[in-house]
């Protein structure tokens, strides 16, 4: 990750969320009140953004500590301390919802993603899209990779991805993979996204790198398996969820991309408790 852009995230988070100031803590607690605590896990989860966490107390107070027992990726079991932190307690309180928004988040991505990548099996790869909360994408695509996942495209400037408004405004699938290639490197990869059979006939013959299966049918996806015929990766994109996975993946698709890994994920559940 961009250290200067998450560092810029995190400071705009805490500027929203404190204001002017934590007038509850302040008006509680001097500045030499001093406590310890400690992160607790209250579901099954994988831990994600830990050094986002950090980011934010190191920004808002250099005096207080925090050691994590677990690494982003490890599974962490409910009713586990995760965590131990230590500090001026004004600072602890002032940035509590800030840090935990961060990694309630981002470790419910983590976890979220995880269970795609075990029902896929190890010879599909699980991708995200670019329906991402904006201005988080990439905390939230680190999250995913954190989780076993794969990153899609960052933005529209990584790979040519055609969608059925490009083949429309084009004149058909053929016409608008010639002007990329006119326009672009060689090197560039080709996706474009199909609806029936025959645009995925279509894709073949232009000699596209990835043909995505848009919302099509387990029937479908098989013929267009077939019609393929190893001449591109294939994807399967759409609002795919865990339980389709693994009817997926035996068809034999190499990707399966679902906007529920980032986008309709439910946030780790995650306490700061003080002792």
């Amino acid at each position: 990750m961009n250290n200067l852009v998450v560092e810029e995230v995190v400071r705009q988070a805490l500027r929203e969320d404190i204001g002017s100031g934590d007038i509850t803590s302040q008006a509680i607690f001097t500045d030499d009140h001093y406590s310890e605590g400690y992160l607790l896990a209250k579901e099954d989860m994988v831990l994600a953004g830990k050094d986002i966490f950090s980011k934010v107390y190191a920004l808002l107070d250099r005096q207080i500590k925090i050691a994590f027992r677990y690494n982003d990726g490890d599974k962490i079991p409910t009713g586990e301390k995760f965590a131990i932190l230590e500090g001026p307690t004004r600072s602890i309180l002032s940035g509590e919802r800030v840090a935990l928004n961060f990694l309630q988040r981002m470790s419910g991505i983590a976890t979220q993603t995880r269970l795609f990548v075990e029902a896929a099996g190890p010879d599909t790869v699980i991708a995200d899209t670019r329906t991402t909360t904006p201005g988080l994408r990439m905390l939230e695509k680190y999250a995913v990779k954190t989780g076993g996942g794969r990153s899609h495209r960052y933005g529209l400037d990584y790979m040519a991805f055609i969608k059925d408004n490009h083949i429309k405004a084009a004149g058909g699938i053929l016409p608008a993979v010639e002007k990329i290639r006119q326009q672009l490197s060689p090197f560039v990869k080709i996706e474009i996204v199909v609806e029936t059979l025959e645009e995925v006939r279509e894709a073949v013959a232009a000699g596209v790198d990835v043909i995505d299966l848009s919302n099509m049918s387990i029937t479908m996806i098989e013929q267009a398996v077939d019609i393929v015929d190893n001449n591109a990766m294939i994807e399967v994109s759409g609002n795919i969820t865990v339980a389709e996975v693994s009817e997926l993946a035996a068809v034999g698709v190499n990707i399966i991309s679902s906007l529920i890994i980032t986008h309709s994920i439910k946030e780790a559940d995650i306490s700061i408790k003080l002792k």
